[in-house]
């Protein structure tokens, strides 16, 4: 993890450095700063580090005159001998505010912040680019109503259903939609963790099963949150699997 430190006093900024090494070793301090303007030609000329250390009252002037010049995206640390600038601080991107002379206790405590706040957005990235991902693997039906065309997406779709060499396609909300093509070529398309072949006449939607009936024979009636033209059966010889494609 890189950080910089920006301090004009020596001693603070070698005490600084001091902590950090003992309590916090995986954290290289790449630049030390000592002015508003060596800050700012520092940010326009290097890429912006994991984590800053900040000093308010610089050598010439207030530190929160960088922010007038560059942009910093990454989080600040604010360590400085006065309170008063703690509301300020949080007006740019300060995880925290830590009052001279530096305790090693709220050293850590403010580095377990980042530390926390760091695992958090990452979470959240992985998690966005996982629904990215999803969405971009989604399929699609295209049913032709009238002179449109219409996009139906696997996530709204209940169940396909064949009959009289006709498929049809029933929505979530129980909307139906003739399409084309026929049921093998859509379950090609749509098997795997989300649909299943129930018999000859249905291809079924995980997210659309309501509930399971054991039916004689050995065999399962499959329940849907939507309407079905027939009853749904699921023969002995396929209600293994049919189950274990449910866990």
């Amino acid at each position: 993890m890189k950080a910089i430190i920006i301090e004009d006093e020596t001693a603070a900024s070698r005490n600084l450095k001091v902590l950090l090494a003992s309590t916090h070793p995986e954290i290289d301090v790449i630049a030390t700063l000592e002015s508003v303007s060596e800050s700012v030609e520092w940010f326009e000329h290097n890429e912006a580090p994991d984590l800053v250390f900040m000093d308010i009252h610089l050598a010439d002037g207030n530190a929160f005159r960088i922010f007038d010049k560059v942009t910093i995206s990454a989080p600040i640390i604010f360590t400085t001998a006065y309170d008063q600038y703690a509301l300020e601080a949080f007006k740019v991107n300060s995880i925290d505010y830590i009052l001279k002379p530096i305790k090693q206790e709220d050293l850590e405590r403010a580095v377990a912040k980042f530390s926390s706040l760091t695992h958090i957005a990452q979470a959240d990235y992985s998690r966005r680019v996982s629904q990215m991902v999803e969405q971009s693997r989604a399929k699609r039906v295209l049913v032709h109503i009238k002179d449109k065309i219409l996009p139906i997406g696997e996530e709204d779709i209940a169940f396909f259903y064949t009959s009289n060499e006709q498929v049809t396609l029933s929505t979530l909300d129980g909307k139906l939609y003739p399409t084309n093509g026929t049921l093998e070529g859509l379950y090609g398309e749509f098997a795997g963790e989300h649909f299943f072949r129930a018999n000859r006449q249905f291809i079924i939607a995980r997210k659309a099963i309501r509930d399971i009936s054991v039916w004689f024979g050995g065999r399962l009636a499959v329940n849907l949150s939507v309407a079905t033209p027939e009853r749904i059966i699921v023969s002995k010889a396929r209600a293994s699997e049919f189950k274990a494609w449910l866990k």
